[in-house]
């Protein structure tokens, strides 16, 4: 009897641990890092997932490594870095994230340096990250390489007590994904988590319009297309959609498939697409709709 009532005991304190466990990760706000290059890139890649975030109740950071002042063909130096925080930081307004940091480091000239690996670690820490997203170290711009590979570099060493001991480590270490890109070399992007962005999508359109001096200026012009950009806001945002929406690819819509179901997915018109990185926490597929509730949510509808 006494050796019954011992595993009765037993059973009801493990059905009630989990009960609180899962009711502690459905309550939790989640704290979602974007490491990119340049003010401007986390949102050309992550503007939409992140406003869902956001409207969720969830903690988002964008991070520029770099402060891009040397991403213009008529302005440079501390004065378009001082044009490029404030576009930022009208961006994370219309995006309505938590913060949009630029670091002080030389557009044009990333190292993956000891320096900016320890200042990369330390933004983790900081932000207590539960997701942290980067480029692939697979890219047309160094900056974008060395930001990939500056992140992969950080990513066991967040948890490491005795690196950058001045910032207390994390007690867990993140789910570390990639964000999307087209190169094929020598492997091409592997989009194993897609959101539907379609509700957002305006506000990611918005942020990218914040970014005056690159949407409108800079990158017309390295494309030659500069006398081809609308003068009028309406016009320019339109302008906008049409050149940065983007097409979802095959592979992305078999995962909007898996993620979302395949009447749902069908009917997507604007996606976002991340990697699972082989660094940091390995996440299954329950913790994938835990991390991203925006899919738990949808798959339950």
């Amino acid at each position: 009897m006494k050796s019954k009532l011992i595993l009765m005991f037993t059973i009801f304190s493990m059905i009630s641990f989990t009960k609180t466990s899962a009711q502690e990760i459905k309550n939790k706000k989640l704290n979602i890092i974007v490491i990119a290059a340049h003010p401007d890139d986390a949102d050309n890649k992550f503007g939409g997932t992140a406003a869902l975030f956001a409207e969720m109740g969830h903690k988002v950071k964008f991070l520029s490594v770099t402060n891009g002042d040397a991403g213009h063909q008529n302005k440079g130096g501390g004065h378009l870095a001082k044009i490029r925080r404030k576009e930022a930081q009208e961006a994370a307004k219309r995006l309505g994230i938590e913060e949009y940091k630029v670091l002080d480091n030389h557009d044009g000239e990333l190292m993956p340096s000891l320096d900016v690996r320890m200042q990369i670690i330390r933004e983790i820490r900081d932000w207590d990250a539960d997701i942290v997203l980067s480029p692939r170290p697979l890219d047309y711009h160094p900056d974008h390489r060395y930001t990939g590979m500056l992140v992969q570099d950080a990513a066991y060493m967040v948890i490491v007590p005795n690196i950058a001991p001045d910032t207390p480590p994390l007690k867990h270490n993140p789910v570390f994904l990639y964000l999307e890109d087209h190169f094929q070399k020598p492997n091409p992007f592997q989009p194993d988590i897609a959101v539907d962005i379609t509700k957002t999508y305006d506000k990611k359109i918005a942020a990218l319009d914040a970014h005056e001096s690159q949407m409108y200026e800079w990158l017309p012009w390295t494309e030659g297309k500069l006398d081809k950009v609308p003068k009028g806001e309406n016009e320019r945002r339109e302008w906008l959609r049409k050149n940065w929406g983007g097409s979802i690819t095959p592979e992305e819509r078999k995962s909007l498939i898996k993620w979302y179901g395949k009447e749902h997915a069908e009917n997507v018109n604007y996606a976002e697409s991340f990697e699972i990185t082989e660094y940091g926490r390995q996440p299954t597929e329950e913790e994938i709709k835990q991390l991203f509730p925006m899919l738990k949510l949808k798959s339950n509808q």
